[in-house]
Order: structure tokens, then C-alpha cells, then sequence
């Protein structure tokens, strides 16, 4: 019998994550659990004021309650998802993913909940949420290295050793690689449906790439993220019924990286996620064309502002940056197609 672990794991992920609207979005209205815009954005997103926030909670839920289910399942028949984490460096790898998310995700929450319920707009301050993101990273990454990730797969060079010598490099690299993704996942998420349809295209292809590497426990998590941002999108489509928040975004963000990271080729995240990469860069570019000139180089920053303040709909810039995401998933999916 054909394995349907993946299949079911993305359909019973869309299904709880767009089944949980229900349920939390009315419950985050009642506890005035409003997005607060601030005044430096463009005008007409003042019109969202007051749209629940901290929806992330749905997709960090209903992929949860996938993963169980699909374990349960494969388990049951004896399936390759639950055979594959019986190893104990599968399991490792898997699980560290996963918990990380869950932490960069749950420093989210408290960005979110001093915004919302304390009324600081700010939320963390960027020293805070820095060393906390870091120390989450960091961590994951020693978790790698004990569960015995020894090598790092690069397109058209192979395997490279990274516990000696310069192979070293790799790791002070990954550190600042997560925390560059998993904020870039964060600025990505600045108008409806954005972050939620560029991870979706950035999930398959991880889907993709993991099928064709047999690697069934991140195929299967890559189809359970995809299912939970289509359940996700539902409500987060324009206009919006809620937002993801911090906690939604960067949960997103550690789950991309930890799919990199799964399937042991980190350096692919560079291509798939490049959408991701051009919104982190062009807020960077601001603050130091601002810095040196005292003018903008952007009319706004991120990106997607820019493309908003010349007069794309949010529908347009949507479907365009997903599309620049799907490009550089064939990109990064590639290699491994022609086994490079």
C-alpha cells in the first residue's frame, strides 16, 4: 500500500489550522487582542486597526496536531516516517527542529503580548529579542552537533566536514544564519498573506527535495507546514481576519530554517528563500543609505511597502514575490534533481 503520511499530515494540518479560525479568532477578539498600526506605515493600512493578532497560534497548533496524527499513522502501518525517527540522529534532527520553532515562535508571543496587552509597541526590545533568538540557535545547533551532524551537504562540491578544521567556519555561519531567516520570515510578514504564501511555496519545495532524498520524517514535515499555511491563508487572505503576529512569523522562520537543516543542505535556504533575503536586505539598505544621506533609498522599507507606496495591491505583490519564491525553489530543488 502506497504511503500517505505526507498526504495526511498536510490535509489533517489545513484542516485544524483553518478549523481553529473558529474557535480563536473570536476568542482573540474577545480578549482584545487587536493589532495596533503604527503611524510610520502606509496610510491606508490604518483601516486594520484592531484586527486580531497572535493568530499564529493556529498554524503552530494545527501543525502540531498533524504531526501526531501522522505519526500515529505511520506508526500503525508500520510507515517510513515513524521507521525513520526510530534512529536516533533522525529523531535528534527532528525533534530539534521542531523545538526550536516552537521557542523562536514563543519569543514571538512575548513581542506580541507586551505590544498587545502591555500597550508597548515596541515590544522586546532588539537586545532582548536578539539574545534570546541567538541562544535559541545556538542551542539547536549544539543539539546538531551532539546528535552527530558531522558533515553539511553543498551543491556541485558534496559532503564537507565541520567538526575540524576549517570546516569549523560552519557553525559561528549557521548561528547567524538562522537569526538572519528567522527575522527575514519576520519582516516578510507586513501585509495580507504574504508570509503565509511565500513559506507555502518555500514548504514544497522542501517537500520536493525531501521526497527525492527519501528523507520521509521532513517530507512529512514539510507537507504538514504547507497544509498549515493553506489553513492559515484562509484567514489571513485580504482582508484579513487575523494576523500571524511574531508568534506566527517567526515560527514560520524556524521551521524553514529547520527544514534546511533537516535534509542536511542549509545552503539551499539561500535560493528558496530568496523573497525572504531581499525583504531583510532592502531594510538593511534603508537604515544605511538613511544613515549616511538622510534620505530613503526605498520610499519604504521592507520590500513589500516599497512595491505598496507605488501603487501595487497587496493581491499584486503577493502573487509576485511568491512567484520570485517559486524561482528560487526551482533554483535550490535543482541540484538535488540532477543529484549534484
Amino acid at each position: 500500500m502506497k504511503d500517505l503520511t505526507s498526504v495526511i499530515a498536510a490535509v489533517v494540518a489545513f484542516a485544524a489550522t483553518a478549523g481553529l479560525g473558529y474557535i480563536i479568532i473570536p476568542y482573540l477578539r474577545k480578549l482584545k487582542f487587536g493589532q495596533t498600526i503604527l503611524d510610520i506605515g502606509p496610510n491606508w493600512h490604518k483601516e486594520k486597526q484592531g484586527t486580531p493578532t497572535m493568530g499564529g497560534v493556529m498554524m503552530v497548533a494545527g501543525l502540531i496536531i498533524a504531526l501526531a496524527v501522522a505519526y500515529s499513522y505511520s506508526a500503525m502501518f508500520d510507515g517510513d516516517f515513524a521507521t525513520e525517527l526510530k534512529a536516533t540522529q533522525s529523531l535528534t534532527r527532528f525533534l530539534a527542529g521542531i523545538i526550536m520553532a516552537l521557542l523562536m515562535s514563543a519569543i514571538g508571543f512575548m513581542d506580541d503580548y507586551i505590544k498587545v496587552v502591555k500597550k508597548r509597541n515596541l515590544g522586546l526590545t532588539a537586545k532582548q529579542k536578539t539574545f534570546l533568538q541567538l541562544l535559541v540557535a545556538a542551542v539547536y545547533l549544539v543539539t546538531l552537533l551532539l546528535g552527530g551532524m558531522t558533515t553539511t551537504t553543498i551543491p556541485f562540491i558534496g559532503d564537507v566536514q565541520i567538526t575540524s578544521g576549517i570546516g569549523l567556519i560552519f557553525w559561528p555561519i549557521a548561528l547567524i544564519f538562522i537569526y538572519g531567516f528567522t527575522n527575514a520570515v519576520n519582516l516578510t510578514d507586513g501585509i495580507d498573506g504574504l508570509a503565509s504564501s511565500v513559506t507555502l511555496v518555500v514548504s514544497c519545495a522542501f517537500m520536493l527535495g525531501s521526497g527525492l532524498l527519501f528523507n520521509s520524517a521532513f517530507n512529512t514535515l514539510s507537507a504538514a507546514l504547507a497544509g498549515a499555511c493553506v489553513g492559515f491563508i484562509c484567514w489571513n487572505a485580504k482582508p484579513a481576519k487575523v494576523f500571524m503576529g511574531d508568534t506566527g512569523s517567526m515560527f514560520l522562520g524556524g521551521m524553514v530554517v529547520a527544514l534546511s537543516f533537516g535534509i542536511n543542505r542549509p545552503v539551499l535556504l539561500i535560493f528558496a528563500g530568496i523573497t525572504y533575503f531581499l525583504e531583510a536586505i532592502s531594510d538593511i539598505i534603508q537604515v544605511i543609505y538613511y544613515k549616511k544621506t538622510k534620505k530613503r533609498f526605498f520610499k519604504m522599507a521592507p520590500l513589500h511597502h516599497h512595491f505598496e507606496m507605488c501603487g501595487w495591491s497587496e493581491q499584486k505583490i503577493v502573487f509576485v514575490f511568491s512567484l520570485i519564491a517559486l524561482v528560487g525553489c526551482v533554483i535550490a530543488i535543482l541540484p538535488i534533481v540532477l543529484n549534484l
